[in-house]
């Protein structure tokens, strides 16, 4: 395919709206954050990007928390609002009706309407030019309810999330794949494929120790 070559830029996408809340229940605040993504599971570490001169940036260095609330398509409108508008200005939960929820681990409160909030311990702080990194703890996870079956498996599929993209939003589609399926091989004759073999291997192994 031909190519046309740009100067560097920050043009990753799809990216997730995503409506991080701070502060304390009693004084709160909504900013939208695209910078955002899973840096390590074990600790679980994800990261918020903000610039310095944002609303928000000294009520994340004062409390050292926050929370990620994932955005559904009824909240697209919100997640903009917030991402355009300054909470010097106005109040964010208020002017959109959205619920203060408690959330285990942190001060700050999460968005009720959310269906997944991410609880999150600052534990480090990184300039890197035009905005801050914040490294952060996972240190709870609240789902609702609805999203999972009865075996307590989470269909994220069911929130409708949003996802952004270059200056626009989008639905998240359907369905193309799931994890590992490029390499997944198909069963002949009754036979186990790959996957299915390596665990029986190492369940053998751990019976003879």
């Amino acid at each position: 395919m031909s190519k046309i070559v740009w100067n560097p830029a920050a043009i990753h996408a799809p990216l997730p709206p995503a409506l991080v809340s701070c502060g304390t229940m009693e004084r709160s605040n909504i900013i939208t954050i695209a910078w955002t993504g899973i840096i390590n599971t074990i600790p679980p570490m994800t990261y918020i990007s903000v610039r310095p001169e944002r609303y928000s940036y000294p009520i994340l260095c004062e409390t050292g928390e926050f929370v990620i609330n994932l955005t559904t398509t009824k909240l697209v409108r919100a997640a903009d609002f917030c991402g355009a508008r300054s909470g010097a200005k106005v109040d964010k939960f208020a002017h959109f009706s959205l619920t203060k929820e408690p959330c285990q681990g942190v001060s700050c409160p999460g968005i009720g309407q959310s269906p997944v909030q991410i609880a999150c311990k600052i534990k480090q702080r990184i300039p890197l030019g035009s905005h801050e990194m914040f490294l952060a703890e996972v240190v709870s996870v609240q789902v609702e309810e609805s999203l999972m079956d009865e075996a307590g498996k989470l269909h994220l599929e069911r929130a409708m999330l949003a996802a952004y993209a270059h200056g626009d939003y989008y639905t998240l589609g359907k369905r193309i794949g799931s994890f590992g399926f490029a390499v997944k091989k198909k069963k002949k004759g009754g036979r186990t494929d790959g996957n299915e073999r390596t665990r029986a291997v190492v369940s053998r192994s751990a019976q003879r120790k």
